[in-house]
């Protein structure tokens, strides 16, 4: 059984917020506006963050990319009443949006703050309607959401891979934040099988995951900055 996770090289990371823009456009992400900024009411299921050190003119900026932790123990699912978020037998947290009541527990209960809550019924140019992801469904307003490790590209890997008569390769499943990064800083596959890259990054000495001491066990990685 696969145990799918990713790992961000922040040495390599430069802040181009390709993966952001990726998993917009992936996963059907209604533009806010200015409007919903001021009200901080804007949804980016990948945020990149951007810290500064030192003192001026000894300032250096690095970028923390930060998709959905999809903890082996995630709150969310605990608290959740309805089971609408829940973590599935490959490691995928899901969010059942059919479930959905709007309790916002889980929003509450994640210490990695991912999970969003649509206060407006979405809404899209008309132009823009033909570039819409079949794929992925459109979320309604008073449901919580987040990244899915675009999960919609798993089943058509699944379907692919059986038509074909093989197995999954490595690369038949791709989440589109990493395969838009033009520095090949965010690797992503299958934590349990050791022929994959990110098996072997997550177990590198410069390997760590956020906020570790809370217990949760997230299967995003990140590689610190090298000396």
């Amino acid at each position: 059984m696969a145990r799918w996770g990713m790992v961000i090289d922040l040495d390599l990371c430069n802040g181009c917020q390709a993966c952001e823009i990726a998993c917009r456009s992936e996963n059907n992400i209604a533009v806010g506006g200015s409007q919903a900024a001021d009200e901080n009411r804007t949804i980016s299921w990948m945020k990149v963050h951007a810290e500064t050190e030192g003192e001026w003119p000894q300032v250096r900026t690095k970028f923390i990319p930060q998709p959905c932790m999809h903890c082996d123990r995630p709150p969310c699912t605990m608290v959740c009443p309805v089971g609408a978020t829940a973590l599935d037998s490959e490691g995928i947290v899901n969010q059942i949006y059919a479930r959905c009541i709007g309790c916002r527990y889980c929003a509450n209960a994640c210490p990695y703050l991912a999970k969003y809550f649509n206060w407006h019924s979405p809404s899209y140019p008309e132009s823009t309607l033909p570039g819409l992801n079949p794929d992925v469904s459109i979320r309604p307003v008073g449901v919580i959401e987040k990244c899915t490790f675009c999960s919609h590209r798993l089943q058509l890997a699944r379907e692919q891979s059986k038509a074909e008569g093989r197995p999954m390769r490595e690369e038949d499943y791709i989440p589109a934040c990493a395969e838009s990064c033009p520095t090949r800083a965010i690797v992503f596959g299958d934590l349990e099988n050791r022929n994959h890259r990110v098996a072997e990054l997550a177990a590198d000495p410069r390997a760590f995951r956020q906020e570790e001491g809370l217990g949760t066990h997230p299967k995003v990685y990140y590689l610190s900055e090298k000396d």
